[in-house]
């Protein structure tokens, strides 16, 4: 038995107001698990760190990435600042087309190597749980390897994998996007269930990736494999894809800038967490904010993530994104945390192990250095980490 004493507890215990604040507290775990929260009076005997005063949080978690990619598009980020268009980025082979190629080319040593910083900077952030997708290698071969390349990740961090194959549609398919459908539902879908190199199954409904009912067959394909689906939707129009994916028990949708009253409704009352992403919103400058105020009026979870991608969110820092989140999205500083902690585990149907201190979860705590919670999500640049508990170690 380990105990984390003299310390301050931001809980996020849902039972509990705001962000569950339990002042002089103690943390006990037996193993991996939990076994007290509370009052440092009440806590059993063990093995005691003294933690000094400082404060601790749930692990953090990261519940959108695209971690795992070889190649960078820094050279098209000095492109667009000289005045290209994305569509002129793209026509010269840039843009998604270029990850794709590198990333096939790759191996999947030299991918999980490439990857590796990336998760390192979140983990010296105290993020304990990170969600990477595939969608770079857009053949059955080349998305198996993504995914086994994120999986090789987890001797660091907790990974959970999500299959984007409907990412995009890759070249030698150009022009024929039902056909490429066809190979992500009756082959890939199957190969990554039977690897079982998948916990869940996204998709990117939007005009310049798949349309509803494309991104339905990709749902329906998940379904019989027995797998939860999600989705990037409403992202840059409104194509009703919170509302297909609440339709499937979509445990999120993603992005949202034009998500409209009826999405809200539909993704309240089906249980859809919805993931902030506001890396994204600022490097491209996007202008139309998510519906903040209906999400909170209708009391769906918002999660907050890096979207860590190559191409629109090259961001490897969670504080930073709980920073734009609330300065960008005008979320809380409470709604800031309980969006990296327990609605993010929501988001990933991990609500009854992660997200929250509390007996039972698993150990997974972030010890930081700071006077309030608040610096968190004030601070730019700024990393107040004390030290990072994984599984209790």
């Amino acid at each position: 038995m380990r105990v984390w004493r003299n310390a301050r507890l931001a809980t996020l215990d849902p039972r509990l107001p705001g962000l569950g604040i339990v002042e002089d507290g103690a943390v006990a775990a037996d193993g991996e698990r939990i076994v007290y929260v509370g009052p440092a009076a009440d806590a059993p005997d063990g093995e005691t760190v003294d933690c000094e005063g400082r404060w601790i949080t749930p692990g953090l978690i990261d519940c959108h990435t695209h971690l795992v990619y070889a190649g960078d598009r820094a050279h098209e980020f000095e492109l667009r600042l000289a005045g290209a268009t994305y569509e002129e980025i793209a026509r010269a082979g840039g843009g998604i087309a270029s990850t794709v190629a590198a990333t096939r080319a790759a191996t999947e040593a030299e991918l999980t190597a490439a990857a590796r910083p990336r998760l390192e900077s979140l983990v010296a952030e105290g993020v304990t749980t990170v969600e990477i997708k595939s969608g770079y290698g857009l053949s059955t071969a080349g998305e198996l390897k993504q995914l086994r390349a994120a999986r090789a990740l987890g001797d660091a961090a907790t990974i959970v994998t999500s299959f984007l194959g409907a990412h995009a549609v890759p070249s030698e398919y150009a022009g024929d996007p039902d056909a490429y459908i066809d190979l992500v539902c009756e082959e890939m879908i199957p190969a990554v269930a039977a690897e079982g190199l998948a916990d869940a199954v996204d998709a990117f409904c939007e005009g310049i990736g798949f349309a509803p009912a494309q991104t339905e067959r990709v749902f329906q394909a998940a379904k019989r494999h027995g797998l939860p689906v999600k989705l990037h939707a409403e992202q840059l129009s409104n194509l009703n894809g919170a509302a297909l994916a609440a339709r499937y028990g979509a445990i999120s949708a993603d992005h949202l800038e034009h998500l409209d009253e009826a999405g809200v409704a539909a993704m309240a009352k089906a249980g859809t967490a919805a993931v902030l992403l506001p890396g994204a919103f600022y490097f491209l400058r996007d202008e139309r904010l998510p519906p903040i105020g209906l999400l909170r009026a209708a009391a769906v979870p918002m999660a907050v993530a890096t979207d860590c991608n190559p191409g629109t969110s090259p961001l490897t820092s969670l504080l930073l994104a709980m920073n734009m989140a609330a300065t960008l999205f005008r979320l809380t500083v409470d709604e800031c945390l309980a969006g990296v902690t327990r609605n993010a585990a929501r988001a990933l149907g991990l609500q009854d192990s992660l997200g929250v201190l509390a007996a039972g979860k698993r150990c997974d705590l972030a010890i930081w250095d700071v006077e309030r919670p608040a610096e968190l999500v004030y601070r730019m640049g700024f990393n107040p980490l004390h030290a990072r508990v994984w599984r209790g170690r």
